[in-house]
């Protein structure tokens, strides 16, 4: 048995957290639905792997190759993506998640751009299982001491999730929907102004000998640095005084264990929150 394992983790313009999407294939032999003992195998092994309490919802997609009447290969591709379900079911799955059940019947090849047609027939008779978790917050994690935003009783210690404040892999760049979060943190700033913070960067995805991560827009490993950097320049030029921040790169050292998405951040640490002394 042939199998793929792929793990997409994307950014949503939209509400700005992270999203794990996870697609697990099978693939059939010609003209078949039934799967062998170690496809179900597979099947029993992706399933142990999955953690069921973040699943949002399953879809399964069924293919055939592109040989073949329409009609046929529908309700090929359908007993295919049927098969699957049952399976799934069958090792603790509950069926009220899998939202989406479908036979897409065959996938066409452009002969002119195949350079293995036979190779690509066999990775087109195939069934998707598309695994949806649930979105992760701040407030999913409940992590103490963590919190969304600034607040006027902040203590020393406290830190502040930036959740919108998140990077493609490998940038330092800030996204339109990053640098609208910080304009928000920013008027928090000036209204709580006796607070004082080390802005810290994270990163994701790097072998423990590598502490840091390499920037790919300077070249050079030092990754969270510039991400942190990157807020601090920005919200100096808002107005917010240099004596009040400080930054620093922490690599791979503070991982939230939740997937990299939430790894690839940057978060405030509150150092100081003092009200002035009252003059007599």
């Amino acid at each position: 048995m042939k199998w793929l394992l792929l793990i997409v983790a994307f950014f949503s313009l939209e509400v700005g957290f992270a999203q794990e999407e996870e697609i697990y294939s099978i693939f059939f032999e010609f003209d078949k639905f039934n799967l062998k003992e170690e496809q179900t195998e597979g099947v029993l092994s992706f399933v142990q792997k999955i953690d069921t309490a973040r699943i949002e919802s399953i879809q399964i997609y069924g293919y055939c190759d592109d040989r073949g009447k329409d009609e046929y290969n529908f309700v090929l591709s359908t007993n295919r993506a049927t098969t699957v379900k049952n399976k799934l079911i069958d090792r603790g799955i509950k069926s009220k998640i899998i939202i989406t059940l479908e036979g897409k019947g065959r996938i066409m090849l452009d002969e002119d751009l195949q350079t293995d047609i036979p190779e690509a027939r066999s990775k087109n008779r195939r069934v998707d299982v598309v695994v949806n978790y649930k979105s992760i917050t701040i407030e999913n994690l409940k992590i103490p001491g963590v919190y969304s935003s600034i607040r006027k009783d902040a203590v020393k210690g406290d830190r502040i999730y930036l959740e919108k404040v998140l990077f493609e892999r490998g940038s330092s760049q800030l996204t339109v929907l990053a640098k609208k979060e910080l304009d928000k943190i920013a008027l928090q700033l000036f209204k709580f102004k006796n607070i004082q913070f080390e802005i810290q960067g994270h990163v994701c995805c790097t072998p423990t000998y590598h502490r840091e991560a390499v920037d790919r827009e300077t070249k050079k490993r030092e990754l969270s640095v510039n991400r942190a950097k990157r807020v601090y320049n920005y919200l100096f030029k808002k107005g917010i005084s240099d004596a009040r921040m400080t930054y620093r790169g922490y690599g791979n050292t503070q991982s939230l264990k939740q997937g990299g998405a939430l790894d690839r951040r940057v978060e405030l640490l509150i150092l100081k929150n003092e009200a002035p002394a009252v003059k007599k």
